[in-house]
């Protein structure tokens, strides 16, 4: 049975389900019925930071345009550009045996491309979740559906995987951003063009 989270909910992974080291991360959304006469293209990302928050270098980024970090720990498994469908919309694996020692968290977002252009805000999305399941057995170990609680974010923070005493651990934290990927990239240290 999936733990169900709230926001600013902590969990543990990895203390209920000893040996657990191969996870899947499943983002999904849907869009409401106030149509902008545009596709919503929604883009998953993850970035593997340090102590300080900040990511170490730019591989650290890990997105629909570098979609395998260098020490093979996480792996974007491609970019759904409708959001059509059930399920998960896009999905990142991290194999928590290979996470560099200087990484402590590895945060998941998710942004809407060309958001000011197209007029698109997270307002317009319903259904928003992300879950985490074990890639070994297809079990899902805990879900977070982020409600309602956005008017005109371009970009979300929907959680974090972090280490703490050994364990790892997941936090809910629900978090809207204005700017889309650009305002992401800067809090977490990475330099756009």
């Amino acid at each position: 049975m999936p733990v169900s989270l709230k926001k600013g909910q902590k969990v543990s992974l990895t203390k209920d389900n000893p040996g657990l080291s191969r996870v899947v991360v499943g983002l999904g959304w849907d869009v409401n019925a106030f149509d902008t006469g545009g596709a919503f293209d929604l883009d998953a990302a993850a970035f593997l930071l340090g102590e300080n928050g900040k990511t170490t270098c730019s591989e650290d980024f890990v997105f629909y345009g570098n979609l395998r970090h260098p020490s093979g720990a996480v792996e974007h498994l491609g970019d759904n550009l409708t959001g059509v469908g059930d399920g998960d919309d896009e999905q990142i694996k991290i194999d928590l045996t290979r996470i560099p020692p200087n990484i402590s968290r590895v945060a998941f977002t998710v942004t809407i491309y060309e958001a000011e252009e197209r007029r698109q805000n997270f307002g317009q999305i319903n259904n928003a979740f992300i879950r985490i399941f074990d890639e070994t057995n297809g079990q899902e170990i805990l879900r977070y559906d982020l409600g309602e609680d956005f008017s005109i974010e371009t970009a979300a923070v929907f959680g974090e995987l972090y280490k703490n005493n050994g364990e790892w651990k997941f936090n809910a934290i629900g978090s809207g951003y204005q700017g889309g990927l650009a305002a992401l990239c800067a809090n977490y240290g990475i330099d756009v063009e």
